[in-house]
């Protein structure tokens, strides 16, 4: 089993929690929105990691794309932070991850998993601070989602 922590929209807040979760996954999805690169580069140690630009990395995240296409454990993936940049030509792709609305979403659309982790960062219009792990079975192809709710408490 490949484990993987999927996260999005950090915006230079990086809880405790997150990292922890991340530290204990083989490979790291992250839908944008780091704000600083400081943020990247505390998961960097933890995994393989797939990023991708948000509408927030600004000129340090110039080398980032804003859309990847990837496998993990014979999944294909497609990773972006806005769901309008979705490819329309997704024939190749399992999963498809998205951001940026800071809500939770996971539905199986036409055979495909569409999942947007939340925020992990700060809560948005009263909303839960979420991210997943998602666990990959290597010799089926299939796969589990689980949706972590964070704790609400400020941080600095």
């Amino acid at each position: 089993m490949i484990k993987i922590a999927v996260l999005s929209d950090t915006h230079n807040l990086l809880r405790p929690q997150v990292l922890e979760i991340a530290a204990g996954c083989q490979a790291i999805i992250h839908a944008g929105d780091f704000s600083r690169e400081s943020v990247l580069d505390a998961f960097r140690p933890l995994g393989n990691i797939y990023v991708v630009r948000g509408n927030n990395d600004q000129s340090w995240a110039g080398y980032l794309k804003d859309t990847l296409r990837f496998q993990i454990g014979g999944i294909r993936f497609f990773l972006t932070h806005n769901k309008k940049d979705v490819d329309r030509r997704l024939d190749d792709v399992d999963v498809v991850i998205f951001g940026h609305s800071h809500k939770y979403f996971q539905q199986m659309i036409d055979g495909r998993l569409w999942l947007n982790p939340g925020s992990c960062g700060y809560s948005r219009f009263g909303g839960e601070v979420t991210m997943a792990v998602m666990e990959i079975d290597e010799n089926s192809r299939t796969w589990a989602v689980e949706k972590i709710v964070l704790p609400l408490e400020r941080m600095q």
